[in-house]
Formats: C-alpha cells, sequence, structure tokens
C-alpha cells in the first residue's frame, strides 16, 4: 500500500499534469468574442454609409433621412438600459440568445421596410437589442488578471470598432452594388451565427438576484451619485463620443453632397482610416495599466481638440479629413478603454456600472448626432464641426472640477 506521502506526491503530480481548465479569458475566447463584438456593433452603424441610397429608394433627400441614424444610437441606449443590468443577475448564455434572436429579426425587417418609419422603427428595435458586447465585457474584466485587466478589454474594445470600421466600409461597398436592403440581410446572417456561436461557448451559471427583473435600472442613479469616478467617466465619454457622433455620422453627407461628390461606395471607403482605432486599443489598455485612466483621458481630449479644426478644414480640403479621421479614432479609443476599464472596476456591480457608463455615452453621441444632421441642413458642414466642438467643451469643463 502506498504511503501518505507517495499519495500526495502522486495527487500533486496528477494536478500539475492536468490540462489547465479553459476559462473566459483565453486567447480563443477573447477572440470570439472580438469577433461577435465587431459584428454586433456593426448593426448600430448600418444606416449611417447608406443614407444617400436610402433616401433615393423613398424619393427623399439625404439630409431628411439622417436622423435614422439617430435613432439606432437612441435604440441602442434604450436596449442598454433595459438589458446590460442584467449580466449581474440573469444567464449571460440565455440572454445573448434571446437578443440574437431578436436583433436577427429586426435586422430581416428592417430588408423589408416600406418607407422610412417603418425603417426607423426596425433599426431602433435592432439597436436594442444588439448589445451583446456589453454583457460580455463585464465577463472579460471580471476573468482578466489584475495587471491586465485593461488590455483585455482594450481587445474587445477593438473588435468594436472594427465592427463600425466594416459597417461603413464594407456596408458602403455591398450597398451600391447590391442595394441597402441586401446589406441588413446580409447583417441578418452574421449576427445570427456569431451570437449563437458566442452563446454556446459562455459559461453555464447562475446569477444571483435579490430584486426584480430590471432592479438594477432605478439603482443607476445612486449608483453613479455615490462613485465620483464613475460620474466622471460617464459625463467625459459623453462628451468624447458625442463629438465623434456628429462628426462620424454627418460625413457621409459631405463626402456625397457637392462639396466633394463622391459615390457611396466610394465615401464607404473612407472609413479604412477608423481603423486606427483598432491599432490604439491594445497600446491605450496597456497604457491604462501602466499609469492609470486619468492621464489616458486626457491626452485623449488634447488629440479629439486638434482634431476639430481638422474637420474643419475637411470642409474644402481632403488630405485634413484623412488626418483628422485617424486622430479622432485614436482619441476616442483611448478614451473609452480608460474610461470603460474605471467604470467596470469602481463598483461591486460591474454590469450596471458598465451600463451607466454605456448609456451616458452612447446618449451624449445620440443627441450630438441629432443636432448635427440639423445644422448640416443649416449651415453645412461648419455646423457639424462646431456641435462637435461644444461637445468636447462640455465634457471635459464638467467634470475638471471634482464634485
Amino acid at each position: 500500500m502506498p504511503s501518505a506521502t507517495t499519495a500526495g506526491q502522486t495527487a500533486t503530480t496528477a494536478h500539475q499534469t492536468r490540462p489547465p481548465e479553459r476559462k473566459p479569458g483565453s486567447a480563443l475566447f477573447l477572440t470570439l468574442i472580438a469577433v461577435c463584438s465587431a459584428v454586433t456593433a456593426a448593426n448600430i452603424y448600418l444606416a449611417a454609409p447608406l443614407l444617400s441610397l436610402i433616401a433615393r429608394d423613398f424619393g427623399s433627400a439625404p439630409s431628411a433621412v439622417a436622423w435614422i441614424a439617430s435613432v439606432a444610437q437612441f435604440g441602442y441606449a434604450v436596449g442598454l438600459l433595459l438589458f446590460a443590468p442584467l449580466g449581474d443577475s440573469v444567464n449571460r448564455r440565455r440572454l445573448v440568445t434571446g437578443l440574437t434572436v431578436v436583433t436577427t429579426a429586426a435586422l430581416a425587417a428592417s430588408a423589408a421596410a416600406p418607407g422610412t418609419a417603418a425603417l426607423a422603427a426596425a433599426v431602433f428595435v435592432t439597436s436594442a437589442a444588439t448589445v451583446v458586447p456589453q454583457l460580455l465585457v463585464p465577463l472579460v474584466a471580471e476573468r482578466a488578471p489584475a495587471d491586465r485587466r485593461a488590455r483585455h478589454v482594450a481587445a474587445v474594445i477593438a473588435g468594436l470598432f472594427a465592427g463600425i470600421v466594416a459597417a461603413r466600409v464594407v456596408g458602403g461597398l455591398a450597398g451600391q452594388a447590391f442595394g441597402w436592403r441586401a446589406v441588413f440581410l446580409g447583417a441578418g446572417v452574421l449576427t445570427l451565427v456569431l451570437g449563437l456561436a458566442t452563446a454556446l461557448v459562455l459559461p453555464s451559471e447562475r446569477r444571483p438576484r435579490t430584486g426584480g427583473l430590471f432592479s438594477g435600472i432605478p439603482a443607476l442613479p445612486g449608483l453613479v451619485r455615490r462613485s465620483p469616478d464613475l460620474w466622471r467617466a460617464c459625463v467625459r465619454q459623453a462628451g468624447m463620443f458625442g463629438a465623434w457622433s456628429a462628426l462620424w455620422t454627418s460625413l457621409a453627407l459631405l463626402l456625397t453632397g457637392p462639396e466633394y461628390g463622391l459615390s457611396t461606395a466610394t465615401a464607404g471607403l473612407f472609413g479604412l482610416f477608423g481603423l486606427a482605432a483598432s491599432v490604439v486599443a491594445p497600446l491605450a489598455g496597456g497604457l491604462v495599466d501602466r499609469f492609470g485612466a486619468a492621464r489616458v483621458v486626457r491626452s485623449a481630449y488634447l488629440l479629439a481638440a486638434v482634431a476639430v479644426p481638422l474637420f474643419w478644414l475637411g470642409g474644402q480640403v481632403m488630405w485634413a479629413l484623412f488626418v483628422a479621421a485617424v486622430v479622432i479614432h485614436a482619441a476616442l479609443v483611448a478614451s473609452h478603454v480608460a474610461n470603460q476599464t474605471l467604470a467596470l472596476t469602481t463598483t461591486s456591480t460591474p454590469a450596471t456600472a458598465n451600463t451607466a457608463y454605456v448609456v451616458a455615452g452612447f446618449a451624449g453621441g445620440a443627441v450630438a448626432s441629432a443636432l448635427a444632421g440639423s445644422a448640416f441642413s443649416h449651415w453645412g458642414w461648419g455646423g457639424v464641426c462646431a456641435v462637435a466642438a461644444v461637445w468636447l467643451v462640455l465634457g471635459w469643463t464638467t467634470t475638471a472640477v471634482r464634485r
């Protein structure tokens, strides 16, 4: 019979040779999360590069349908408010599956829409249900090593911004070749496949719930009020994302208008400059882990302050638009990585805190893009740049003094 020492050594050896448990946080899991995030994030911005085609199909001016892009952002904010807090209290696998099915159905309804009102309603539902990435980011942050948390969050954010770029580039090219309805149908197929694949690899978990299903919603104001760091992250990202949204959602109107006269497909290629975001995200994650969120956000605001006058100059000079597009994306993603990492680690309820953060950002973006569409109709591209500048000033000065 083996001795106790021998048995202990055998158990230790077996433990050491046993394959490590696969946890959400592995490279393969992070890659799937990033790709799924890219596809779902693209759904929010599908309409933006297709506005000219949609307007032509419905017999309207492009500026008359620009509000549909704002509807998408409002829908996303509403979906975040309703569904993202559930990450603290329900089974993520079931929730991701349900939202994926609803998103796919709404994208199919968008493709079949007979008019702008029906399209706007379908886009609203699509955006409200396509909040899967924000259910997964808290999971990634929870499972990541403390000294690499921002890098893991940055990997998902890189996927998000890659999806935004794809929406403009691939959406514009596919819309020009096959029509805008085919773009929505294709997005529905991709969303269904990747959403269900992601749901299958999520851990099966029983989440504790102390209140009602949507009890996280009324808890949001108090949570932000009790955490100055969370409040600051919310306001600063609302300012940054608002400035970006005002410029980026209106850019197709400038490029396809009389100033440049580009086709929808050519204007869509302009989104390739947004790839700067995917490159900057890992770098920003490393800087946040090393120097802290506050310093990275400050640098991002300085970059954005440089980008806005470059965008204004781009109303007459194309090269300025090229430089401005790279700079604004670098500023946005650096700010986002820093602020979201702070939001995820500043309270004991990361999913609810993340909801407050992302809702604030997208609400700021939705309002800014709506104002930018109106400003473009009345004052042209200069009006859009003015909206972006105001949003940056509000985002920074409101948080410059600690409450």
